[in-house]
Formats: structure tokens, sequence, C-alpha cells
């Protein structure tokens, strides 16, 4: 049989949604030469969860518990991104010590999602002891992150005009120590990744993306620094406290798979410097119960003596309430909130203690009060794990959102995974869509 007799044909292969690198929510559809990649076609739509017509159907506090399922491996900046809008648009201005404590727990969740990002990757690509010290190192954060909110994934822990909850008394100390075992572990990631022949094989020139043509996408994030362009929302366009902080934006070089991997890495070095800056910077504000007020006494019991007309006995003492919510006692609420009653939620010890504090809360959270920002629109940014995640609300002068829309970061990256994945061997599709970080609850809203 001749050469010229022989029949070639290209072959089309599902990718996803049902492999394990996919996630179980993409589906890319490959047509391969041998073992090469001529196109690629990526469909997503496989955890569709109508968060920005959902935004538009509760009051603007109630849309933050969806605001943690966007990117659930760092909800914080996506609580952060989203309050901060809304003050934007109600020109209202936090506290300094809710600024910072914002700040603090961004970076912390920044690190758990760098550390999700390339210990998966390392996992898809038979690291497995990397992934298992990556999340050893997950888990510190994330004790930090239940201690502060009372949740480790769906935290729910920014409001419109402030957090909350303060941080807990001890908490500086405990912050420091997980940041030391998580530098230890970073080592140890270093040692066993970064100058390993197979990993360095795989990654390196995989991928590959050109500083024009991520900008033309509209990528963003550690992905588009990657290709050496200095882009960073916290550096360009400045929010929070970030103007007072000293931090670097680590750039690559080549745009490739290894390069991204070098940028994360370095990214989580930078985020942990900013928390001890926060840490050392973080302004003063009370924390407990102050001096001149009684006892504390739990809110059930308080409510049963004000009902049998025990003033004198509940007159000037404090409520108990659940332990989730401890810090934000009522001596520590001007540090966190914003004093503007039409905004923020009283503390506790109102709420359960006096007949204003009950009145201003039921008022913020009835339907068709609450807070009611004018009409007008505004877009603000974040630098989020992935890149920009900017969220554009329009009010029409009633307590919710007329208008919700996000811009995800991962998404701009997935519309150019295509070219990314072209001309690429059948093996890269794991090491490069594990560099996207794809997050589905942003990708699709």
């Amino acid at each position: 049989m001749t050469e010229q007799s022989l029949e070639t044909r290209d072959m089309l292969l599902n990718v996803g949604p049902a492999h394990p690198a996919m996630h179980g929510i993409v589906r890319i559809i490959t047509r391969l030469e041998a073992e090469v990649i001529r196109e690629a076609d990526v469909e997503i739509g496989y955890l569709h969860r109508g968060f920005e017509k959902m935004s538009e159907e509760v009051p603007f506090n109630g849309v933050i518990p969806y605001t943690d399922r966007l990117n659930y491996v760092s909800p914080l900046i996506n609580n952060m991104g989203y309050c901060m809008a809304v003050e934007k648009l109600l020109g209202l201005t936090v506290p300094e010590r809710c600024h910072y404590i914002r700040v603090l727990m961004s970076e912390i969740s920044r690190v758990c999602d760098h550390l999700t990002c390339i210990g998966a990757t390392a996992m898809e690509l038979g690291a497995f002891t990397v992934f298992l010290y990556m999340i050893k190192a997950r888990e510190f954060l994330w004790e930090l992150v239940e201690e502060v909110t009372g949740a480790r994934l769906t935290i729910s822990y920014c409001r419109v005009g402030g957090v909350k909850a303060d941080l807990p008394g001890d908490f500086a100390g405990r912050a420091q120590e997980a940041i030391r075992q998580t530098r230890e572990v970073l080592k140890e990631v270093d040692k066993l990744l970064t100058r390993n022949r197979i990993f360095v094989d795989r990654m390196k020139a995989t991928g590959k993306i050109t500083q024009e043509e991520a900008v033309s996408y509209g990528i963003t994030g550690p992905f588009l620094r990657s290709t050496g362009v200095s882009f960073d929302v916290r550096k360009a366009q400045p929010y929070a406290i970030y103007d007072r902080l000293k931090f670097e934006v680590p750039l690559g070089v080549h745009g490739d798979n290894l390069d991204r991997y070098y940028v994360r890495m370095e990214e989580m070095e930078q985020a942990m410097r900013m928390v001890e800056q926060c840490l050392a910077q973080m302004p003063p504000g009370p924390v407990g119960v102050s001096p001149e007020t009684g006892e504390p006494i739990p809110a059930a019991e308080m409510v049963d003596k004000a009902k049998r007309g025990e003033i004198h006995s509940i007159a000037g003492r404090a409520a108990v309430t659940d332990p989730t919510l401890e810090g934000s006692g009522q001596s520590a609420h001007p540090a966190i909130g914003a004093a503007e009653k039409r905004v923020f939620l009283p503390p506790k010890e109102d709420t359960y203690g006096n007949i204003e504090g009950l009145m201003q809360h039921f008022k913020l959270v009835m339907f068709g009060h609450g807070i009611r920002p004018p009409k007008g629109e505004v877009y603000f940014p974040v630098e989020g794990a992935n890149g920009e995640l900017g969220f554009y609300v329009v009010s029409d002068g009633s307590d919710k959102a007329y208008r919700v829309r996000v811009r995800p970061p991962c998404f701009t990256i997935m519309a150019a995974l295509p070219r990314l994945l072209q001309g690429d061997m059948m093996a890269d599709v794991v090491p490069t869509f594990g560099s996207v970080n794809m997050i589905g609850g942003e990708l699709d809203r």
C-alpha cells in the first residue's frame, strides 16, 4: 500500500463535562490531528445559577449570600466588591477599621484561592503530594476565616456599610502563626515543583498567549500578568486602603502555564505581606463589651424579663447573642459599620434590648423598605483572585436593584481557551485548563 492511498481524517473528541479535570461543568470539543489540537470549541452553561436576576429580586443586603457563590474559593473578595459598589451608589464611606478588615480578609482569601488553583493543577498532573500540602496550608487560613466570619466557605461576612463582626481579640497572633505555617508549606512546594523536570516540561511553552492577544480578549489578573502586562486594579485604581500598603505586582515573560505558576506563587507572598501590614496598621477599635455596660445576659432571658416587666433587672445590661456574632457588640459597632441608620443594621444588643433598635432592624429587613439608594448607576471593580471582578449596579430608588451585572474575571479567559489550546498536544489540555483557574460560579452566573 502506497503512502498516497492512505486515508487520513481528523477526529472529534469530547473532553468533559464528565472528565475529572473539567469539574463536571465544562465541555471542550476538540478536533485532533493525531494528538495535536487543531481546533477547540468550549461549551459552558452546565452550572447556570441566575445570579444576576436573583439579585434583582431581593433587597441589597440579601444579595450578599449570592455573591459567596460566585468565586466560592475566595468569597470575601466577592462580598467586598458588591458592597463597595452599593456604597458608591449611596455615597457612603465606611470606617477606616472596616476598610482594613475587608482588605485583610480579602488577601487571606486570595491566598486560599491560589493555593487551591496550584494544588488542584499539580494533582491533575500527578503531583498528589503537592495537593495535600496546599490543602493543609489552606486549612490554616480557613480556620482564621471561620474564626472571624463563623463559616469557612459561604461566609456572607460583609454588609452594605460595614462588616458583620469585628476581629476577635486574639486574631493578630493567630494570623501571624497561620502565615508562618503557610510560608513553610510554600517552601516545600517550591522544592517539589519549581525545579521538577516533569512539572516544568508539562508547563513550559504550553497554553501560550501574547500580550496583544490577552489584552484584546479582555483578560486580567495573573493570566494577563504572566504575559508581562503590569495591570492590577489595586494599583491602577486603588480602593479601600490599598494605596497605603506596599506590595509588588509579579510579572511573567512568556505568557505560558509555567509563568502563571510563578506569578501565583509570588502573589501569595505579596498577599501575606499585605496581611501583615494590615495587622500592623490596623486602627484601634473597641472589641467586646464596654466597661460602663452591665453584665451580659442571654438575649432570650432579657426578652422574657422585659415581658414580665422586670425592667430594673435588665437596665444597662448587654444581650449575649449567637456565637458567630461575637465581636459585633455595641461598643465595637462604630468601628465596623457606617454611622448611617438607614443603611447598616443596629447592634444585636439594641435589636433585642430596646424598641428603637428593633424598629431600625425591622425597617431595614422588611421587603419594600430596607436600603434605598438614590436613582443612578455605578460600576465598581476590585482585584479578584482571577482578575478584575466588577459589579455594575443600577438603582431605581427602591429597596432592590433594578439591574445587577457582574464582570467575572475567568469568563474572558475561558473565551480565549480555544486559542490557548490550538496547536498544543492533547495532554496539554489539563495544565492549560488548570492555569485558567475556572470557577463555575462566576463563569456562568
